[in-house]
């Protein structure tokens, strides 16, 4: 049953994004909205939409252009507006925020993307090393006028104090947690960030199934090749405002299980009695493992 699209969001506020903002969206039939925590893949899949939408390699273009990311507060709301309204053809919008936080209604198409929870939370280590202190000084001034608490300008190193701040504003909890009841809906699509990583064109056509994008035979190996990280690390441009080092940075290196031996195992510990509290025994367990290794998908598991 999709919900009432009348019914009021909850709020998801942080230093770097703002859930209400999609107050002022007006969702189309055939929107594509990618909603995942960060650090999970949710530029990969932005790319994956957006190279079945136009198989071909023809886009009006670029999906840094294209595909607006609604919560961020360093762009006026307006500017989101306008933008997406201008465009004419099948849009795709990213989300951080909860799907108690967005829009639900049965004319869009949503793709939850998810990954094991110390491997986003190396990866938003990453991500925060990097990101420039000026652009967090104005998200920060940003959240001050609404009272939103600051984040640290730059990831130091101290894992305890990173814990804090992600299992705040990035956890996957939190947002498993509002799409898991979801899981059956037609218009949902779960993926995983190991299943995407261990079979990239399986999960790839599965996507394009579930969005109805025919894509030739021939165009397969064209289409997953603009989907790899050296591609996309090739062809996104202007991150280097946002990030020292740019796309090499924000496309660190991907793969699983690499947090072994640098987060502390008390931080691994208090998040998977985390995950086992706050989330149904089955959803922690596809979170961590995804559906490959389980043999079921989100949909087939009680």
């Amino acid at each position: 049953m999709v919900d009432n699209p009348d019914a009021v969001p909850a709020d998801f506020v942080t230093a770097i994004e703002d859930s209400r903002r999609w107050r002022h969206i007006e969702t189309r039939p055939g929107d594509i909205i990618v909603s995942t925590p960060p650090k999970s893949g949710t530029t990969w899949m932005q790319e994956i939409v957006h190279a079945v939408l136009w198989p071909a390699g023809d886009p009006p273009g670029s999906r840094r252009e294209l595909a607006r990311w609604v919560d961020m507060r360093m762009r006026p709301i307006s500017e989101i507006v306008e933008h997406l309204e201008q465009q004419v053809h099948r849009r795709s919008i990213k989300t951080h925020s909860p799907a108690d936080c967005t829009p639900f209604v049965a004319h869009c198409s949503y793709i939850v993307v998810y990954r094991d929870g110390p491997d986003a939370l190396l990866s938003w280590g990453n991500h925060r090393r990097h990101m420039r202190a000026e652009a967090v000084e104005f998200m920060n001034e940003l959240a001050a006028e609404d009272g939103v608490a600051p984040i640290d300008l730059r990831f130091g190193g101290d894992y305890h104090r990173l814990y804090d701040e992600w299992s705040a504003m990035c956890s996957p909890l939190r947002h498993l947690g509002s799409w898991w009841s979801r899981r059956r809906e037609p218009n949902v699509c779960f993926v995983h960030y190991a299943d995407l990583w261990d079979d990239p064109e399986g999960e790839m056509r599965r996507v394009g199934d579930f969005l109805g994008c025919p894509v030739a035979d021939h165009q397969w190996s064209s289409v997953v090749e603009r989907c790899t990280l050296a591609s996309m690390r090739e062809s996104d441009q202007g991150m280097d405002r946002l990030f020292e080092g740019g796309a090499d940075s924000f496309f660190h290196r991907g793969g699983a299980g690499r947090w072994q031996g640098v987060i502390p195992e008390a931080i691994i510990d208090d998040y998977r009695r985390a995950a086992a509290t706050q989330l149904p025994a089955k959803a922690a367990e596809w979170l961590e493992l995804g559906s490959r290794v389980l043999g079921a998908a989100p949909g087939d598991l009680a």
